[in-house]
């Protein structure tokens, strides 16, 4: 190689270090910035939340079913926790305790369905109990695959690690769990793509009322079963990666257009415009057009808690609980721009190292 090419060529290195050398300062420089406001939406979503909570506290609100008695999440756990060998009792067991902060899965977990919502009285309560049956009620609700897999491991021949995950924690109260247990991921659910009713603050999905071949609602019609449910702060908060909500995830997932009517001869009377499936007060359900089920209700061993009635929150609460959650979807954002902004960081050091 002649003096000039060698020259050349040198430069050329030169200049191709220089370049890899500002694209490591940039996506450095990138990171940084990205951190800092991951870590200033962070506080801030941790001051609302404060607020937020001292509210919720001072303004409890307690329920009651028709027998006067209360009926509150407290029970609802007291129920799932009273059938020792499942797979939700073990997991309240170790919530209940402070005992899931070391655990795999305890991160992605969200909880069981039955503590995921309320309702406003003991006869829906039921009604929607009884149709989703005890395993649903007692599904534990995972936030990605991550966790769904910590839950269960398995020795090379396929069975079940008794050692590890859920079974392990089990072994170790002295539980076991009996059985096949429901696990539900909330990334891998269709969501509901509907949007929401405007200006509502409990976020109801905006699903069009049914319609009899006459152009009319039906009789006794009260509400798709979905948006029955009152999410509290916390869960109304929640946001999954793409940016969805518990209602338009799970409970969509879990009831899809389920209609609920007062009594069984007005669902019956609603037929023609019947297709997830319908319930009624009385103790009615058609599980989907055509599929009915009879017979007497049973006393439901796991159900939702209820709530009051319609709380009179004010509007800066709402708005706060907005707020959080639009800080929570923009730190979702921002945290996966630091992933890919790492990954690009680590490839552009590669090429460096190897350049040099």
């Amino acid at each position: 190689m002649s003096h000039s090419n060698s020259h050349t060529q040198m430069n050329l290195d030169d200049d191709i270090g220089e370049s890899l050398r500002n694209k490591i300062r940039q996506h450095e420089d990138n990171l940084k910035f990205l951190h800092y406001q991951s870590n200033s939406l962070a506080d801030s979503i941790l001051d609302f939340q404060v607020s937020l909570g001292k509210y919720y506290s001072s303004n409890a609100i307690t329920s009651h079913n028709g027998n006067g008695t209360v009926h509150t999440e407290e029970d609802t756990v007291e129920q799932i926790l009273k059938t020792e060998n499942s797979a939700a009792s073990i997991f309240c067991w170790l919530k209940a305790n402070n005992q899931t902060a070391s655990l795999a899965f305890a991160k992605d977990a969200v909880g069981v369905v039955a503590t995921l919502a309320r309702v406003e009285s003991d006869e829906l309560s039921r009604a929607l109990s009884e149709f989703l049956g005890l395993q649903t009620m007692r599904a534990i609700v995972c936030y990605t695959n991550e966790g769904v897999n910590a839950l269960e491991k398995y020795d090379p021949d396929g069975k079940i690690n008794s050692n590890a995950g859920l079974h392990g924690l089990g072994s170790s109260i002295g539980r076991i769990v009996n059985g096949r247990f429901v696990v539900i991921c909330l990334e891998d659910l269709r969501p509901f793509v509907g949007g929401t009713v405007a200006n509502d603050p409990q976020r109801k999905l905006a699903i069009p009322k049914p319609r009899l071949p006459n152009g009319e609602c039906p009789a006794g019609f009260l509400d798709y079963a979905v948006n029955m449910l009152h999410l509290d702060s916390s869960n109304l908060s929640f946001l999954t990666a793409s940016g969805h909500g518990l209602r338009e995830t799970l409970f969509y997932g879990l009831f899809s257009r389920v209609q609920v009517y007062k009594t069984r001869k007005q669902m019956l009377n609603a037929l023609p415009c019947i297709g997830d499936g319908a319930l009624s007060l009385d103790g009615g359900i058609i599980r989907k057009s055509g599929f009915f089920s009879l017979g007497s209700r049973k006393e439901v061993e796991v159900k939702f808690p209820l709530i009051s009635g319609e709380s009179d929150v004010p509007e800066d609460y709402i708005k706060a609980e907005d707020e959080v959650r639009k800080m929570k979807w923009e730190k979702y954002k921002i945290d996966a721009d630091i992933q890919r902004e790492q990954k690009l960081l680590d490839y552009a050091k590669s090429n460096f190292t190897s350049q040099a």
